[in-house]
């Protein structure tokens, strides 16, 4: 009887936290659509853009992506995309597209076209928009990601810091600690990317924020710093690291680019890294 009594709870256990990981949107014709809105937030202004699944189902938790611009951008120019070829980003970063109706994704604009994230106020946006987009769609709250570029890459960073419990997982391209670091104590799963030749952001700001997850995360530092092949990126893969935490870092000698690319390819290859280390999770 005890054991039967054990099982039971553990099926409870189990229950609940599938449950859990639902948003209070699930289940209920959705409030929100692929369009820009805006939300008082401290008393000010702030837009955002939303995109929903072509085939949105009320009743399916889908993984939601949070997308911050970089330095003098825009939401709207991470939406329409801008030309990789020039140092732009492909729209949505590259993930709208591979993600297959199998997303939501969110699009905040900076104020001042940043991020300076004065007292907080950047991250207590993101807070707002959780609840908001969260109670408006479908959202499994076990399967928030964070990306960006440049400053974008610093407000991914300062939310990894800030709320672990919120993030699963980051992808930071190109970044520095611009936007703070309040906490930033705890693990969670990071992915990294730099340019040795970046003339903005050096690359020892990348390697320094990777370093505070390295640790964070209980991962092994490799016997050397990771360089790149000539003109080929390198992904390091770290070892060791707490189970659900991994970190994956890539290194390539290209300049402050979001949409750097390999020899002999065309496509940036940071939108298939970021989307592979984000749907690791499920």
């Amino acid at each position: 009887m005890r054991g039967l009594f054990f099982s039971v709870c553990l099926l409870l256990a189990s229950a609940t936290g599938v449950f859990a990981a639902n948003s209070p949107g699930c289940g209920k014709a959705r409030t929100i659509n692929s369009q820009q809105y805006s939300m008082q937030v401290n008393g000010k202004t702030r837009n955002y853009f939303v995109n929903v699944p072509d085939n949105y189902d009320q009743n399916r938790a889908y993984r939601i992506v949070y997308e911050w611009h970089q330095l003098g951008g825009s939401a709207q120019k991470i939406v329409n995309g801008e030309n990789p070829n020039a140092g732009g980003v492909l729209p949505f970063y590259g993930l709208k597209a591979i993600a297959n109706n199998s997303a939501i994704f969110v699009v905040p604009d900076g104020l001042n076209a940043g991020w300076a994230n004065q007292n907080g106020e950047d991250v207590t946006f993101f807070d707002q928009l959780v609840q908001t987009v969260e109670s408006g769609l479908c959202v499994n709250t076990a399967l928030r990601f964070s990306t960006g570029f440049s400053y974008g890459a610093a407000m991914s960073f300062a939310l990894a810091c800030a709320r672990p419990d919120k993030i699963r997982a980051v992808a930071i391209i190109s970044g520095a600690q611009l936007s703070g670091c309040s906490g930033g104590t705890q693990p969670v799963a990071y992915y990294g990317q730099h340019g040795t030749s970046d003339s903005v952001l050096n690359v020892s700001n990348g390697r320094q924020l990777r370093d505070k997850f390295v640790a964070n995360n209980g991962c092994q530092r490799p016997g050397s710093e990771p360089q790149p092949n000539g003109a080929q990126s390198v992904k390091t893969v770290y070892q060791g690291c707490k189970s659900g935490y991994p970190l994956t870092w890539v290194i390539h000698n290209g300049d402050h680019n979001p949409s750097q690319v390999d020899p002999g390819s065309s496509t940036p290859f940071a939108p298939g890294n970021s989307w592979e280390f984000f749907t690791q999770f499920t």
